[in-house]
């Protein structure tokens, strides 16, 4: 318990950090503030026997205070049509793909609008309701908060990649007793690796996350990795394929492996739609998944 209070302040304290060295700093060209709302859902029996639906409904805030430092913060509503898994674990820190579709990434030549990367961690259930004995009644409410925090370290050249670092923090404000969420903090950090070639866009992100310790549930810490590559389309469009990968998030569940495929479309200098569908490979992700987001930058 005391690594993860460590954590957590050392997040704290390095964001505020942050904060000093780009206050009163130049800011280039690019926006300020973006918003975005999205609708994910998925299915899947997890190996169970039980099919779970699950909704995820996320509001997203992101803020630039200088041309490197960025923060989000992700406000989820969230629906499973069964106790059989908790959404907490189901979806991971930074909740569904909502996070990894709205982060900074590489811009889409001639636009304002930010091309958003990849990442954020695929979804993974498990066998461990640990709830209520009704399983097959459905759940709904707010989900877990999650607050990102990053500073690109290495702009992107000819031929060097932008390296952009983060840490986040997972707040428990989802209702465990209903099983959307695990009633601990998360904690973690990930590294992002981007570029462009031409019309070519690829990105890499590797991560860790430290879960909190639950009585309920047998949470592990686990590792990610999500790649993604795709071809842009005029000014405008951008498909791309996406493989998303992660270890067990509690005991007794296995690897998580998703692949996906995405398309991004700018809708004027500003607003973008991203829309996804999903295909589990492990048993411990949802057979599929299908998602729609919008965002808006100011």
């Amino acid at each position: 318990m005391s690594r993860l209070k460590t954590f957590r302040t050392t997040f704290f304290v390095l964001m505020q950090a942050l904060c000093l060295l780009t206050a009163g700093g130049v800011r280039a060209e690019g926006p300020l503030v973006s918003t975005g709302i999205g609708f994910e859902f998925a299915s899947g029996s997890y190996g169970l026997g039980t099919r779970t639906d699950s909704i995820y409904v996320p509001f997203t805030l992101a803020v630039y205070p200088s041309e490197r430092l960025g923060f989000m913060l992700e406000i989820p509503y969230v629906y499973q049509s069964s106790s059989a898994v908790n959404t907490g674990v189901l979806l991971g820190p930074g909740g569904g793909q909502m996070a990894g579709m709205h982060k900074e990434a590489a811009a889409m030549p001639g636009s304002g609008g930010t091309m958003p990367g990849g990442g954020g961690t695929p979804g993974g259930g498990n066998g461990s309701g640990g709830g209520t004995s009704s399983t097959n009644q459905s759940r709904q409410g707010v989900g877990d908060l999650t607050l990102k925090g990053g500073y690109v370290l290495v702009p992107e050249g000819e031929f060097v990649p932008r390296v952009r670092p983060y840490l986040f923090v997972k707040i428990p404000t989802a209702d465990r007793d209903q099983m959307l969420g695990t009633g601990e903090f998360d904690e973690g950090l990930a590294v992002e690796l981007s570029k462009q070639f031409g019309n070519w866009y690829s990105f890499a992100e590797g991560g860790y996350t430290f879960q909190g310790k639950s009585s309920v549930l047998a949470l592990k810490d686990y590792f990610s990795f999500n790649a993604g590559t795709g071809y842009q389309l005029g000014e405008r469009f951008l498909p791309m394929v996406i493989v998303k990968a992660a270890g067990a998030p509690i005991e007794g569940a296995s690897e998580l492996l998703e692949l996906r495929l995405k398309l991004k479309m700018l809708v004027g200098a500003k607003s973008g739609v991203d829309g996804y569908v999903a295909k589990g490979i492990t048993r411990s992700t949802p057979d599929y998944g299908v998602g729609l987001a919008f965002y808006h930058d100011f």
